[in-house]
């Protein structure tokens, strides 16, 4: 059973104010906190290599513990610093020539949009975009009808950072995986509000963030991998810990997800990553994810009642993420007023997902993003702010 009492115990930073940003960068516990802390004054005792080998056999549970959150194995996990470079490592390691095609939706993000567009400009590939269906999701039948032999990849945002949608993953990866094309999945605000089954999912690759819903450190992230592409997708770049240099003119490259590492990292805040995945896996993942969507479902539906609020997320299957805007308000002054008042919200701007916001003609949307250690006293609190509005 939930309690969210002692939610709120471990996370004393949220009982002064009401958050509602976990989309963006969430709360940490203060268990997270205290292993930071903790291994950043031993490097300071001991220097940060001695620290490192004391606490090897506890990152390399780290990578176990996400293997168990998004089911497959230690292997196919490679640790990074953000969603952003673990989504690029396997992007900028897909074979592109001239002439292949990598297909996304209109709900990609913006920093994937730019490295793909880079990319595809650089060798003479093209972008296509798949349309979205009437709930705003990716438009399955369009997708079909898209896919030949020269798509190469497919690029599926699984949770859109500018609404609470959530796509079709499954079917859109095995449409693409009967024309051979690769699928790269950013669940960058899916993992640790809703429970991920990588194999379910079918795609060849995930990317994910420590800092949004899992609760971890900024800096951290991962990308796991299904096993089988190996010998497609290799890594742009290697140091000594991606591979092993053998001969004077020959290396080996790492055989599992290592070969995505770099060697230098920030050792306490990996620490910090594999503790918020702990304290998720111990709550379960199935627990969070219905006290999430509990706490959007409410915050949505009586924002629906506010006269002068419009809520703009679609799909027809909703997450945490509660978008909205207010009449004659700009979103940003919205978020800003609502700062004022002790409640954290951020404001998405057109830039970001520039294909829907356009294909929407919004310029900004409020996002609120409340986590299970969110009260609903917290909840009427933002809802009565936003009615003064």
């Amino acid at each position: 059973m939930f309690d969210l009492a002692r939610a709120r115990r471990e996370t004393p930073s949220c009982t002064d104010k009401v958050f509602l940003d976990s989309a963006g960068s969430s709360l940490p516990s203060t268990g997270v906190l205290e292993t930071v802390i903790a291994h950043l004054r031993r490097e300071a005792e001991v220097g940060g290599y001695v620290a490192h080998d004391e606490r090897a056999a506890d990152l390399a549970a780290v990578k176990e513990s996400i293997g168990t959150l998004v089911r497959c194995g230690a292997s196919n996990i490679a640790l990074s610093d953000s969603a952003t470079r673990s989504w690029n490592d396997f992007f900028q390691a897909v074979p592109l020539h001239e002439g292949d095609r990598i297909l996304i939706s209109e709900v990609e993000y913006a920093s994937n949009a730019i490295a793909t567009l880079q990319r595809a400009g650089r060798v003479g590939a093209e972008v296509d975009v798949i349309p979205s269906d009437p709930y705003g999701q990716i438009d399955l039948s369009a997708l079909e009808t898209m896919l030949d032999e020269r798509v190469r990849l497919v690029s599926l945002v699984h949770v859109p950072t500018n609404g609470g949608l959530v796509n079709p993953v499954r079917e859109a990866a095995d449409m693409a995986h009967r024309v051979g094309a690769l699928v790269l999945l950013d669940a960058c605000q899916s993992v640790g509000q809703i429970d991920i089954d990588m194999p379910a999912l079918g795609v060849d690759a995930l990317s994910a963030t420590g800092r949004k819903w899992l609760r971890g450190p900024r800096g951290t992230g991962f990308l796991a991998l299904r096993p089988g592409p190996d010998e497609v997708v290799q890594p742009r770049a290697l140091d000594l810990h991606g591979g092993e240099w053998v001969a004077p003119t020959e290396f080996e490259m790492a055989a599992d997800a290592s070969r995505f590492e770099f060697w230098e990292c920030d050792v306490a805040a990996r620490l910090g990553l594999g503790a918020a995945v702990e304290h998720l896996l111990e709550l379960g993942t199935d627990t969070v994810q219905r006290e999430i969507s509990e706490r959007a479902g409410y915050l949505r539906g009586e924002l629906s009642s506010v006269r002068g609020v419009t809520v703009r997320d679609l799909g027809e299957q909703q997450c945490g993420i509660v978008t909205f805007t207010v009449d004659g308000r700009d979103s940003r002054d919205v978020r800003k007023a609502l700062a004022e008042r002790n409640v954290t919200v951020t404001a998405s701007g057109r830039s970001s997902t520039l294909l829907d916001m356009t294909g929407r003609d919004l310029e900004s949307v409020v996002r609120a993003s409340p986590h299970y250690f969110v009260s609903y006293e917290d909840l009427d609190t933002a809802i009565t702010h936003i009615r003064s509005l």
